[in-house]
């Protein structure tokens, strides 16, 4: 077997992972919804152009996949992402209330994993991607996790101003 370019090899190993945590991969073209709950779609023209992969759980456009080759540095990758994530395309976009909010950078090694509906949302590193269940299960959500911790009450400030101590 011939060698494989590099980017070539990243989208082998990335549509590896995705198998591994439950998506069907799929290339655009011959796409079967029935699949799976999660399918993965390949090269997608978006209204910006086309995206490595489109998420899509219960056949709606959930997420992106930008894929690079391995070395690349995802960081600067996460803005592209953003753009994707905001053109899709208006037969797919039906439903959707807003840019699509799971964003995902990877060389097939290192993953990187937004959600966009964070408050100051940025890319953190994951080990792998999400199962379908769970992007279904946060996309129902109406706040994320993040969202929920800012909204916390602060503790109760003692007169001193320091916190109160549980009893002993």
């Amino acid at each position: 077997m011939p060698d494989l370019p590099p980017e070539q090899r990243a989208r082998q190993q990335i549509d590896a992972q995705l198998v591994a945590c439950g998506w069907a991969v799929q290339n655009f073209r011959e796409v079967d919804f029935s699949a799976g709950r999660g399918v993965a779609l390949r090269e997608v023209a978006l209204k910006s152009g086309p995206c490595d992969y489109l998420l899509l759980v219960d056949r709606k456009p959930v997420g992106i996949v930008e894929a690079k080759k391995m070395g690349t540095t995802l960081s600067g990758v996460a803005e592209q992402s953003v753009r994707y994530a905001s053109s899709v395309p208006d037969f797919l976009a039906a439903g959707l209330d807003g840019p699509l909010p799971f964003h995902y950078e990877s060389t097939g090694v290192e993953t990187q994993f937004r959600d966009q509906r964070d408050p100051d949302s940025r890319s953190r590193q994951v080990f792998s991607f999400h199962r379908p269940e769970t992007l279904a299960a946060w996309a129902g959500e109406p706040d994320t996790l993040r969202s929920r911790l800012l909204a916390m009450p602060t503790a109760h400030q003692s007169r001193k101003g320091l916190p109160h101590r549980p009893p002993q």
